[in-house]
């Protein structure tokens, strides 16, 4: 048996880091992974692709002004190698890619460096980098930044990325034209004549695997001869945009497994980050683990995602690593923490304090117009427990506001009070109290305000286009085409929905999408919300909430008691491009709309609202609710 100690081979043109557990091989002085030894296996990554496409960060990049989120793909070279550390307990390689005006047009505006850490008796290795943008350099977007791993696929075949989202997995053969029908849009593909017939007439989707910042920790693959796993390990979000809620991609038919910090997906362009030319910005990515595990010949392969589950609470345990080198990874001793409680205010609820069970509470920088829409710097959110308290551990020092989102309650706090993080210190911020949007009595809602349409009518899918991992799963919304069910179940007609009568589980269709009419054509869709006002106050002022999930170039009308008010009585005008609809997302970002109704526009007795979704150029578009409110008017609480 090899003795466990850190070995460093530099090459010509590859260097090679080994701790006698594991060996890994990067190009010099690009810093891509072109090599992974471990347990018997010569290499992990797919040798059949070309050095260059097997373990890489890349980039997508948009001239300043760019409005769509489709860039320039830049496979991240690096120009210049050092060794950062070499010792008995720790590697740490650097893969520097400068920039200058000679490469303007052609490669984004960005200083990269990109480092590889190895430690003594560590089953995995680390990688992380700094990007940095000076004064004087153009302005630009970054639409996307990731590592990508490409595993062997005739070695690696089942998926794992929870409890209850594991599988065996098609080939990426099955995806060629020959063998794969594409669908509505490229990255779902029927499989029609898979290399395994077990898979024919089902749906791959890369989205399809998709998860919220707040649980992307651990996901990766299997390969059962010998059984070896392949993970990739989030110990924090920090360095992740668009905050807890903000769904990213992770590990997809290839094999692929990814580490994703910036990207559009279920959001569009308001995550994009965007520079102005000179705008001085600098901010570490990662690091991310790559942890491989084995088991003796004849233990359960499936095992060894439990113990890849173990090895996350240890790097959890660990976050922030003390081993990063680069100054610009700030340690723990430099960090401060934050603590306090959350209450919530709603006189019509009860005339007591509530605590702000289950929140979540987060620090971001100060002065954005939203937490879920910031992409440039970097954010700290936790859970509030029971009784409303939280702590935040672990802050880079900076400047803050706090903000904060509470499950059952519409609308989000902002405490306005700046917040300075010092080098070690434990800040106790008190009560705080969050008075939600109220103007009046409930009369009636429809759904939860989770910021999520999970708790609406989810139908079947289409039989011809199902992924069997989603049959009889929770997470059903996650199958391919049911946006096409609802011109099935309404094909003439649009939804009605009767309060006191319908059950928003079963009679609120989870998406309000276009009706198709024929091959090419499509028709903006009018839901009607009937309800009983035993009287009316004229001279009150009615307030109709809409919550929003996702939105998806839609335009959202509303109109009450006369169905071809012109104008109508509320527009949203275009809004959205998150995509949660055609990417199975049930939702994407939020929004608040609170449309103020004259009592003179209501009667005693029966009732109509009109929800119009009118822009109806493709199936994609459309909203999906969280939460819906009808309040009365206002109700003096003052003494008499």
């Amino acid at each position: 048996m090899k003795p466990l100690r850190l070995q460093l081979n530099v090459q010509d043109q590859h260097v090679v880091m080994d701790n006698g557990i594991l060996g890994v091989t990067v190009s010099k002085p690009d810093g891509i992974v072109t090599g992974i030894r471990y347990n018997g296996i010569d290499n992990l990554l797919e040798v059949r692709n070309k050095e260059s496409n097997r373990g890489y960060w890349d980039l997508v990049w948009s001239p300043a002004g760019s409005t769509v989120t489709t860039g320039t793909f830049e496979l991240i070279r690096g120009t210049s190698f050092r060794v950062v550390v070499e010792s008995g307990e720790q590697l740490e390689l650097s893969f520097l890619r400068t920039w200058d005006t000679s490469v303007e047009g052609k490669l984004a505006p960005l200083n990269i460096d990109k480092r590889f850490v190895m430690l003594r008796g560590c089953s995995g290795f680390y990688s992380y980098a700094i990007y940095e943008h000076l004064e004087g350099w153009p302005g630009f977007n970054l639409d996307e930044t990731r590592i990508a791993f490409k595993l062997r696929k005739d070695k690696f075949h089942s998926m794992a990325m929870a409890d209850n989202r594991q599988r065996y997995m098609p080939l990426p053969d099955d995806r060629l034209p020959e063998r794969g029908q594409q669908l509505a849009y490229p990255e779902a593909v029927l499989l029609v004549n898979p290399v395994e017939p077990e898979f024919k007439g089902e749906v791959d989707d890369k989205y399809q695997y998709s998860c919220e910042n707040q649980d992307l920790k651990l996901h990766g693959w299997i390969c059962m001869d010998p059984p070896v796993g392949f993970w990739q390990i989030s110990p924090s979000s920090e360095f992740r945009s668009g905050g807890p809620l903000k769904q990213n991609l992770t590990s997809h038919v290839g094999p692929t497994t990814l580490a994703m910090f910036i990207s559009a997906h279920y959001a569009g362009i308001d995550l994009v980050p965007k520079f102005g030319e000179g705008e001085p910005w600098k901010k570490v990515f990662g690091p991310v683990f790559m942890y491989l595990n084995s088991n003796m010949e004849g233990d359960d392969p499936l095992s060894l995602w439990e113990d890849a589950k173990k090895q996350v609470l240890e790097e959890v345990q660990s976050w922030p690593y003390s081993f990063p080198e680069s100054e610009d990874f700030q340690q723990p001793a430099k960090r401060g923490n934050v603590s306090g409680r959350l209450l919530v205010k709603d006189r019509y609820i009860s005339d007591n304090y509530v605590p702000a069970t289950g929140a979540y509470v987060g620090l971001a920088p100060p002065g954005i117009e939203s937490w879920q829409r910031e992409c440039k710097d970097y954010q700290f959110w936790t859970r509030a427990d029971e009784e409303g308290y939280f702590s935040i551990n672990d802050i880079r020092t900076g400047d803050y506001s706090l903000y904060a989102w509470v499950p059952g309650f519409i609308g989000d706090y902002l405490n306005n009070d700046s917040i300075t993080i010092t080098s070690g210190c434990f800040i106790d911020i008190g009560n705080l109290v969050y008075e939600p949007p109220r103007n009046g009595p409930t009369l009636w809602d429809i759904g939860i305000p989770d910021r999520s349409a999970r708790e609406f009518y989810i139908p079947d899918p289409n039989p011809k286009f199902i992924n069997k991992l989603y049959v009889n799963h929770p997470d059903r919304f996650r199958q391919y085409g049911l946006w096409e069910r609802y011109t099935e179940l309404y094909p003439n007609s649009d939804l009605v929905y009767t309060v006191g009568q319908s059950d928003y589980t079963k009679d609120w269709f989870f998406a309000q999408v276009t009706r198709k009419r024929d091959e090419n054509t499509y028709q903006g869709t009018t839901w009607q919300i009937k309800f009983n006002l035993d009287m009316v106050n004229p001279s009150g002022t009615y307030k109709l909430r809409l919550a929003l999930a996702s939105a998806a170039q839609a335009e959202l009308e509303v109109r009450v008691n006369i169905s071809d008010q012109n104008p109508p009585l509320f527009s949203s005008g275009i809004i959205g491009s998150d995509n949660a609809i055609a990417r199975h997302g049930i939702h994407g970002l939020y929004w608040l709309f609170n449309v103020d109704i004259r009592g003179t526009l209501l009667v005693q007795g029966n009732n109509t609202i009109y929800l119009t979704q009118a822009n109806a150029t493709s199936p994609f578009q459309g909203v999906m609710y969280d939460y819906i409110r009808f309040e009365g008017p206002q109700i003096d609480f003052s003494p008499s």
